[in-house]
């Protein structure tokens, strides 16, 4: 019987034999009584490690993770922001009264006024030198002007006539050796032809092709024959194998396979819906027993448990709170303002002394000029009878 009803459209009904019908009872009952144990340990190991988890995996993490912040990052915290950061502002403080100060006024009193003078005689030699700069480039463009119209001269009388004349003889040189060329190129082809070309046509068209096409003829017929040969063994080797291995084969597999197949397979279906119909009662079973054992379990120890803590404990509690436990509060909290009073005063006597000491060391600031903003004062606003702009002032 199924405990749990399949939801939504049904598909149609396959049809059973015999067969499966007469496996799947005895399976089922074996599978139950297999599974029913396994589910049941399986159900009290999850409790348990829900139990375990909650109960003493988790505390036990935190409490690591706190001892683990307490032991490695809380001194380096503290480290960092009580001793590293003040000394570090100390450093700093140092170094811009003994590097900075110092750099700038060097600045501003030495070099500033020696960068200026060296740049004013700068200045000057580069005007000087502009000037001799200039002068010198009149001469050389003059100088640069002559010697171009004298080669311009030289080119144009000399070298212009003598390159006409030497092309031209260059030019009757080539028309002779191309013509000498041209005949010696002519008799050459002739005789290759007429000694190399011809003889070896002849040759090719009535020796090398008739003996190729022969040659030719014989191959095909060979390869026809080795063909021949070769497809009457491979015919008589795929009968022979067929009729040896194929076929027995063949039959083996449809007679005597393929039913052992079918009927592994209707056993392994069988097997498996039983596993999941055995799971999901054990399941049940598993849950009501599970049940059964907590209410047991909520009657022998929790309701008594529940019970003392709610008839002893609660009230002995309470009075412990309040005899012993908020005046101990009221006695640290009081301590606590008393503490933090001291460290308030502390604090302001250091930022005085801190106070002191720079005024000793570098005076007292000068104190801000007002500024004549030349807004009318208390006595002298102004009235419907009186006015203080320039034209209509008494």
């Amino acid at each position: 019987m199924e405990i749990e009803k399949p939801s939504g459209p049904q598909p149609a009904e396959r049809a059973e034999g015999c067969l499966a019908v007469a496996i799947r009872v005895p399976v089922r009952i074996v599978v139950l009584v297999l599974v029913v144990p396994v589910r049941m340990v399986w159900d009290a190991l999850v409790v348990g490690g829900r139990f375990l988890r909650d109960t003493v995996l988790r505390p036990v993490g935190r409490a690591l993770a706190w001892a683990a912040w307490a032991v490695f990052v809380l001194p380096w915290v503290t480290l960092w922001r009580y001793v590293l950061v003040p000394a570090g502002r100390g450093l700093a403080w140092l170094g811009h009264v003994l590097l900075v100060v110092p750099a700038v006024w060097l600045y501003r009193t030495v070099l500033t006024p020696l960068g200026q003078a060296i740049a004013w005689a700068a200045r000057g030699t580069w005007a000087g030198l502009a000037w001799l700069g200039c002068g010198i480039g009149a001469g050389v463009a003059w100088a640069a002007r002559g010697i171009g119209v004298a080669l311009a001269l030289v080119y144009v009388r000399l070298l212009t006539p003598v390159g006409h004349a030497i092309a031209w003889l260059f030019k009757g040189l080539g028309l002779v050796l191309a013509a000498v060329g041209l005949g010696v190129y002519t008799a050459v082809a002739w005789l290759v032809r007429y000694l190399f070309v011809v003889p070896a046509l002849w040759l090719y068209e009535w020796v090398l092709a008739p003996v190729g096409r022969a040659i030719a003829w014989l191959a095909l017929g060979l390869v026809w024959l080795v063909r021949m040969i070769f497809t009457g063994i491979g015919a008589a080797l795929y009968w022979t194998l067929r009729i040896l291995l194929v076929l027995p084969a063949l039959a083996v597999w449809r007679w005597v396979l393929v039913p052992i197949g079918r009927f592994l397979a209707v056993i392994g279906r069988e097997t498996g819906e039983a596993l999941g119909h055995a799971w999901r009662v054990a399941g049940h079973i598993s849950l009501a027993v599970g049940r059964f054992l907590g209410r047991l379990f909520r009657w022998i120890f929790v309701e008594p448990v529940r019970w003392v803590y709610q008839a002893v404990l609660t009230p002995v509690g309470h009075a412990v709170r309040n005899t012993v436990l908020r005046p101990a509060t009221e006695a640290a909290r009081s301590v606590g303002r008393a503490t933090r009073q001291a460290l308030t005063d502390a604090r302001d006597s250091a930022r005085q002394a801190r106070a002191d000491f720079r005024r000793m060391l570098f005076g007292t600031p000068r104190e801000p000029q007002p500024v004549d903003r030349r807004e009318p004062t208390a006595g002298g606003t102004r009235t419907l009878g009186s006015s203080t702009t320039a034209l209509t002032k008494d």
